[in-house]
């Protein structure tokens, strides 16, 4: 009997027509397991996972697989963006056996959830070297029946392996210049000058590594951070990599040139790269960061929002090209004939300026959008015709699948990257935008101990709990959305949340953080990554919330605990900058102060408005912001605050020490330039 047509997982729901006998992860299915005395087989994915759907239908969707499966094995399916932790635990055990891990991942274990043999994707028949699904099941089956001994012997290896796995986590100080400077020589030895980002095919954006680059240039003045982010940006902006008529980021270019992508668009890849070019705006005022950041907002709040206002987790790679075949890029790609087509005489402008050519730069003739030209004149009136017809044309196609999974974490980016975007470009629609979603995430994932849960759809909670990523990406949401708006419940839901990272998720004695809470569901090893993989880590994402947050309140316990968690970067920020990208981040706002930036005047008077619009656009890595009416109680930055002589004011303080009040937002803006002072 297959269980799950009542999950809420829509990647689950995909499996629930299977004929396998698939379960959930449960007690349930290893108690099955213990019964039948047989082997789990686990098998972890997502919703748009392009290589899980194709096993999916070579495999899972096959009558005599499944059969066999039925009969050897209790089968388990877990959808990885609702159980993080799960995943984190057997791709750790894959990737120390294998030397490589990806989705699908597929787990043999024992009844007692001790992984024995691992791998990731296995065709329906053996394929360049790998053997075929049937081959691998009947020789698990054959080792489960005849050298049992043996099995478990490598069970159990690999499981003390595991849990010996020390990480060090420096040796109690935070890291200084001297580690950001070595983390900043490193990229620059990865840095790819021609082409931007870092390292060869396949390619993936690398934001919080951005972000890391536009902090360090703010504090210290280095251009040559500020040059990579910049090239970064711009290659990946006129790649195929974003989409060229409807906005939006693809998860990765196949290719090292950012021609082309893995066309599955996730939520957190676009919220977090729409908060990098409006930052690389704020720095630089480039026309193209301003275009690139309210298109990928823009997306967002199109296409990812929800009936209940959150966001949704992703859109497929994979969609129908017309024929009935289910194809990756069919939605986004063009022939010159299909130009020609919706477009006429304007055919072959649109080829040239989008680089569509007739051998195609992806599959069957077809060429992904992208920017080619660097120079030249362009008649913009005519182009954005020309864009606004194939958009058009394109809404005209299948659309691809949507995963309405609503997860807590993704969502606290997207609120972030929106309230911040929404500011700085006089959008309140944006700003709007991410106060309902906030909403949501209070209403829905939150319970009265203010614990959180990890996912909801079509306004149900789910039933897994918040990991810490969920935690701190949603605090620091509320924190982003505290300095926007001014309101005071913004900080206090955000203390709530690091309350529990502080009791639940935080080693006592090292200041080590874990990703799972203390009383979670035990597994194997409970799990333990300080390093950035498609998102911040709930690491260095809980370093950042706490010490904004202390910033905020001067909260000593709050800042303690991100300075101690920052030891960890102090170690890896040297030797492996590219995963700790996040993490270099927050150091650089840990050494700026950061900056504490108080703005009062009367709610809606011009004067008022533009210090805090200023305060909001200053560059100081990390800076907070409070802006209310003077003397407030609103936001403890604002307690004691006066106007001066009558005027709204600004209050800057760094490190116990606060300049001189002022009522002249230029002067603001020196304060705030990020440069030491």
């Amino acid at each position: 009997m297959n269980r799950l047509a009542h999950e809420t997982s829509p990647y689950l729901l995909q499996h629930a027509d299977n004929p396998v006998d698939w379960w959930p992860w449960s007690a349930e299915a290893f108690d099955e397991a213990r019964r039948r005395n047989v082997p789990v087989l686990l098998s972890v994915g997502y919703s748009s996972c392009h290589w899980c759907h194709v096993m999916a239908h070579e495999s899972f969707e096959d009558d005599a697989t499944a059969a066999y499966l039925n009969e050897h094995f209790v089968s388990v399916k877990v959808d990885r963006e609702e159980r993080p932790d799960v995943d984190a635990v057997y791709m750790e055990a894959v990737q120390a056996a294998t030397g490589q891990g990806g989705w699908p991942m597929t787990v043999f274990l024992t009844p007692d959830a001790e992984p024995f043999y691992f791998g990731t994707y296995f065709p329906p028949a053996p394929r360049h070297g790998m053997p075929s699904f049937p081959q691998v099941l009947e020789g698990v089956t054959s080792a489960w029946t005849d050298r049992r001994d043996e099995v478990a012997e490598v069970a159990g290896k690999i499981v003390r392996d595991l849990a010996g796995r020390e990480m060090s986590f420096g040796d109690g100080r935070v890291p200084g210049e001297e580690e950001l400077a070595g983390a900043l020589l490193g990229l620059t030895r990865d840095y790819d000058t021609a082409r931007g980002g870092f390292g060869g095919a396949p390619k993936f954006p690398p934001s919080m590594v951005v972000e890391f680059l536009l902090r360090h240039h703010a504090r210290t003045g280095s251009e040559g951070a500020l040059q990579m982010a910049v090239d970064t940006c711009e290659r990946m902006a006129r790649g195929g990599i974003y989409d060229q008529l409807g906005g939006g980021f693809a998860r990765y270019s196949v290719d090292r040139e950012w021609v082309v992508p893995h066309f599955e668009k996730m939520l957190y890849d676009n919220a977090l790269l729409c908060r990098v070019y409006a930052h690389l705006w704020r720095v630089t005022g480039s026309g193209l960061a301003r275009r690139v950041a309210l298109e990928t907002a823009d997306f967002m709040v199109r296409e990812l929002r929800t009936e209940e206002g959150g966001f949704a987790s992703a859109l497929d790679a994979d969609s129908d090209d017309g024929t009935g075949r289910h194809v990756e890029g069919a939605y986004y790609v063009w022939t010159p004939e299909q130009l020609r087509e919706v477009l006429g005489e304007d055919a072959e402008l649109a080829a040239q300026h989008f680089g569509v050519t007739e051998e195609g730069t992806f599959e069957e003739g077809a060429s992904v959008l992208r920017l080619p030209q660097h120079e030249g004149v362009v008649d913009a009136d005519r182009i954005a015709s020309v864009q606004q017809r194939l958009f058009a044309a394109r809404a005209g196609r299948p659309a691809p699948g949507r995963d309405d999974k609503v997860v807590a974490a993704w969502n606290g980016l997207a609120v972030a990257a929106l309230a911040e975007t929404g500011a700085y470009f006089d959008r309140p629609d944006l700003v709007d935008a991410a106060i309902g979603a906030a909403d949501l995430l209070v209403r829905l994932h939150m319970d009265d101990h203010a614990r959180l849960a990890r996912t909801s759809k079509d306004g149900h909670v789910g039933a897994n709990a918040g990991v810490l990523e969920d935690y701190a990406d949603v605090a620091e949401s509320f924190l982003a959305l505290a300095s926007v708006t001014g309101e005071g419940v913004w900080l206090e839901f955000a203390g709530f949340l690091l309350d529990h990272v502080l009791t639940q998720f935080t080693d006592a004695e090292s200041g080590a953080l874990y990703d799972t809470a203390a009383d979670a569901e035990a597994l194997i090893r409970r799990p333990q990554d300080p390093t950035d993989n498609a998102t911040p880590s709930g690491w260095s994402a809980a370093a950042g919330a706490l010490l904004s947050y202390a910033a905020q309140t001067g909260a000593e316990p709050h800042r303690t605990a991100a300075e101690r968690a920052l030891g960890v970067v102090k170690v890896l920020g040297p030797r492996a900058p590219r995963f700790v990208g996040w993490g270099l981040a927050v150091a650089e706002a840990l050494l700026d102060g950061p900056r504490e930036v108080a703005v009062v005047g009367p709610v809606g008077d011009p004067a008022t408005r533009a210090l805090h619009r200023t305060a909001l656009l200053g560059t100081a890595p990390g800076a907070v912001v409070a802006a209310g009416v003077a003397d407030s109680d609103e936001l403890p930055l604002l307690s004691g605050r006066l106007l001066v002589d009558g005027r709204p004011a600004a209050y800057v303080c760094r490190n116990f020490a606060c300049e001189v009040p002022t009522t002249d937002p230029d002067r603001l803006e020196a304060a705030l330039s990020g440069r030491k002072v």
